[in-house]
């Protein structure tokens, strides 16, 4: 393939020329112009167009970073920053991570060095949310949480608040012995605190053996889950802080010949499209998914445009929708 300075030799001007052509640039008579451009066409040249992003510092890259690639909930939030960021003239790269914090910050490098102009990362892990609350200096924002800062801002719902709304749905409807399956990711420490106090305002000391962590994977999860529904001593109900883990509970109860819910409640946390399908339905916290991406785009674009200006968190409304996973005794 030719290069700018075949174009140059052949059109016999300088390189600054053509570039000035390519950028169409007024200083360029039109005879010049015709002239490489008829060079540019019969070379069949291709600019670079990642180096001239690097020189005007803009890509309109956006990277998306998400844990999993298969969970309903992230292709919905997806959707919704792919929305904004087309209306925008910006492309978004989607970058699985598997909640591995190296592979956070390998991505996070490609903001660093102006090989994408911003990011969202939606769910990140422990370790590379602290790192962007803490030290970052990047058009950053995080999808998912309620506790960003200047630093990263955020969209999410009030997540200890959702999760407290689950776990007391259960308790109402008379469960004692709840379980939580939790999993690696930041908001999940969330949820986990609505669904403890939850169980201490009623008076309930929280079992440890109940308390386990799950992939957010639905054929992993089935395995981490297994053991939990297989105990001498199990729990009548659980609450999952991610809708893929829940339906992988609802399988391995299917699979070990539980009835749900006579004999095993269970409430998710998303409201994705399986919940409403799968049988029994799935009692759920709902997320507005679309508009908590649509708000992340249109939150990073600003930061984008002006690094100086202050971008408020967002929360958002969420609702508990009791479905055929949960009933009352």
């Amino acid at each position: 393939m030719a290069d700018i300075h075949e174009v140059a030799r052949e059109a016999g001007v300088s390189v600054a020329t053509v570039s000035r052509v390519l950028n169409n640039h007024s200083s360029v008579s039109a005879k010049t112009r015709k002239k490489v451009e008829e060079v540019i066409e019969r070379l069949n040249y291709e600019p670079n167009m990642l180096g001239k992003s690097l020189r005007a510092s803009r890509s309109h890259r956006l990277l998306v970073l998400i844990p999993d690639i298969s969970n309903p909930f992230y292709a919905k939030v997806v959707s919704g920053i792919e929305s904004v960021a087309k209306a925008n003239h910006n492309n978004i790269m989607l970058c699985t991570t598997d909640s591995s914090t190296e592979r956070e910050l390998f991505y996070y490098d490609m903001v660093k060095k102006k090989l994408a102009d911003g990011m969202i990362t939606i769910d990140p892990s422990f370790e590379f949310y602290e790192l962007l609350t803490t030290t970052n200096r990047y058009p950053v924002v995080i999808c998912g949480e309620h506790v960003g800062n200047a630093n990263a801002p955020c969209v999410s719902i009030d997540n200890t608040k959702a999760a407290y709304k689950a776990v007391k749905h259960l308790l109402t409807i008379g469960h004692r012995k709840i379980a939580l399956v939790n999993s690696n990711i930041y908001t999940a420490g969330l949820r986990q605190q609505g669904y403890l106090r939850a169980l201490e305002e009623h008076g309930i000391e929280v079992d440890s053996r109940w308390v386990v962590h799950a992939d957010l994977g639905f054929e992993r999860a089935q395995l981490d889950v297994r053991e939990l529904l297989t105990m001498q001593e199990r729990p009548t109900a659980i609450f999952a802080v991610s809708d893929t883990i829940a339906l992988s509970i609802l399988k391995v109860a299917k699979d070990l010949g539980l009835r749900v819910p006579e004999e095993l409640a269970v409430v998710g946390f998303d409201n994705i499209d399986f919940a409403a399908v799968m049988n029994p339905t799935l009692t759920t916290v709902s997320q507005p998914m679309f508009d908590m991406g649509r708000h992340s785009g249109a939150m990073l674009l600003r930061r984008i445009a002006d690094s100086e200006a202050v971008v408020n968190n967002i929360s958002l409304d969420h609702d508990l929708i009791i479905r055929e996973s949960t009933m009352k005794y």
